[in-house]
């Protein structure tokens, strides 16, 4: 039955994804006017104000804070009161870089290729080349703490993890897409690109991208904002309403602005602070911005489940997992302390159904089969997922290299920030997998007590007593 199961294999998915700035980690007092804002930013300040996005009046501007920068409220700023607009003049999206130099080369690019292009390009022209982006591309970081950017040494400390497996993943990824665009349009075009351009440069800017961009906006998913990407991260803040969005500039003007509000009073002096996922787990965070939060429900380990191609039944049970909103390989997310997904059940079953339970696979079963499946199905059938669940568990359990309890001791340390996700993201991977394998220990320990399919059956025909026992009819 091991073959029918592909778990705990990592899912390499680069998930679409509301994308914004964070250095390392939180906070809420600040210094408003600390003189230790670095000269580039004054002179970001500086282009911004002398084309009128921002002015002495405008209720936040850049402060530096324990992330590194991030926006300070000049005033008292109240709940859903509007932080900043930025016009669409300022933004950096596909349309900037089809309006830029390097716009006929980039045609056809996926979009966050043409923008890193776009950026790295901004990043190494020469002094003499003037842009008023370069007031922007100064500022930005030269890494984050993001895992795209840690060394080979600190990225040992998350051996065994999923977030290591995504990790190199991606970082291959973006090494494959960098080598076709350096052939297909940075070498043929020395003239635009007359600088050397390497894949520490392509990976600067997908983490730029991955760490600072917005979606999930109005006709834009992918799109930068320059000042309002220096908004920070706040896990006290649990609603993602209200936070930003595209709107028009005025009654009779066509232009867009993307307006930044505040999801809840700041006080002056303080950073303005917002949510900027909720859904997303720690391996996320980490991957993305740099950061981990130590709430357990950012904690979640991803199952991969996979109908196999060698099952005598693939087509039937395909079909099934088709029609129920499922696939062929299933991606399940486990969060800690959390039930299983809905459909996790009921696709494990499905996947392991097989001898005397295949039945079901037949037509006539088509319309209910996932209604039965929703239920246990045979003791067989049951033992046989608890059993390969229980055994992928200790399996991937095995393959870090310190215990929960190491772990927890290190987190009594004063740790660098990268090694304090390292220590977090491996100590939660295992409890939430110490809880997967509990609920299955349990459902194991319960096989002789669950109803399954044939006694779901007879009791439905009136066949099965209170007890339980099978009636039998006495001829007359």
């Amino acid at each position: 039955m091991a073959t029918f199961f592909s778990i705990f294999s990592t899912p390499n998915r680069l998930r679409s994804k509301s994308t914004l700035h964070h250095n390392q980690q939180f906070t809420v007092k600040c210094n408003a006017t600390s003189p230790s804002l670095p000269p580039s930013v004054q002179t970001f300040w500086k282009w911004f104000s002398d084309e009128k996005v921002v002015s002495s009046k405008s209720p936040a501007k850049p402060g530096t804070v324990p992330e590194g920068l991030g926006l300070v409220a000049q005033r008292d700023i109240a709940r859903n009161e509007v932080v900043l607009e930025v016009p669409k003049k300022f933004w950096i999206n596909p349309d900037t870089v089809s309006g830029s130099e390097i716009g006929r080369v980039c045609n056809g690019l996926k979009p966050w290729i043409s923008v890193a292009l776009f950026l790295i390009r901004e990043k190494l022209m020469g002094e003499d080349d003037y842009s008023p982006w370069r007031n922007y591309i100064n500022i930005l970081p030269e890494c984050t703490d993001s895992t795209l950017f840690w060394s080979e040494e600190e990225l040992s400390e998350i051996e065994g993890t999923q977030l290591l497996s995504t990790t190199l993943s991606v970082k291959e990824y973006v090494k494959n897409e960098f080598l076709q665009v350096q052939d297909q349009v940075i070498l043929p075009n020395k003239q635009l690109f007359p600088f050397t351009v390497t894949i520490n440069d392509f990976i600067w800017a997908f983490g730029i991208l991955r760490s600072r961009a917005f979606s999930r906006l109005r006709g834009q998913n992918l799109v930068l904002i320059p000042l309002a990407d220096l908004i920070n991260h706040s896990p006290s803040i649990t609603t993602e309403d209200y936070a930003y969005e595209i709107k028009g500039a005025g009654l009779f003007s066509r232009d867009q602005i993307f307006s930044l509000r505040s999801p809840i009073p700041v006080k002056a002096g303080q950073q303005v602070l917002i949510q900027y996922d909720m859904n997303k787990s720690n391996a996320e965070l980490a991957l993305d911005y740099g950061f981990i939060e130590s709430t357990a429900d950012r904690n979640t380990y991803t199952l991969t489940l996979q109908i196999s191609n060698s099952d005598p039944f693939f087509d039937d049970k395909l079909d099934i997992a088709e029609t129920n909103g499922t696939k062929e390989v299933q991606y399940f997310d486990i969060t800690l302390g959390r039930p299983l997904p809905p459909k996790m059940l009921p696709y494990l079953r499905l996947v392991a159904l097989g001898g005397t339970d295949a039945f079901l696979l037949e037509s006539i079963f088509r319309n209910a089969v996932w209604d039965h499946l929703e239920l246990p199905v045979s003791r067989d059938n049951e033992a046989v997922i608890c059993q390969v669940v229980r055994s992928a568990c200790q399996s991937a359990l095995s393959s870090y290299r310190t215990t929960i309890e190491e772990d927890e001791k290190l987190k009594g340390e004063n740790m660098n920030p990268r090694l304090k996700i390292a220590v977090w993201i491996r100590e939660g991977e295992k409890k939430v997998l110490q809880h997967i394998d509990g609920i299955f220990k349990e459902r194991e320990m319960e096989l002789d007590e669950y109803e399954y399919y044939q006694e779901r059956r007879l009791r439905d025909l009136g066949l099965v007593g209170e007890q339980g026992d099978i009636i039998f009819w006495e001829p007359k």
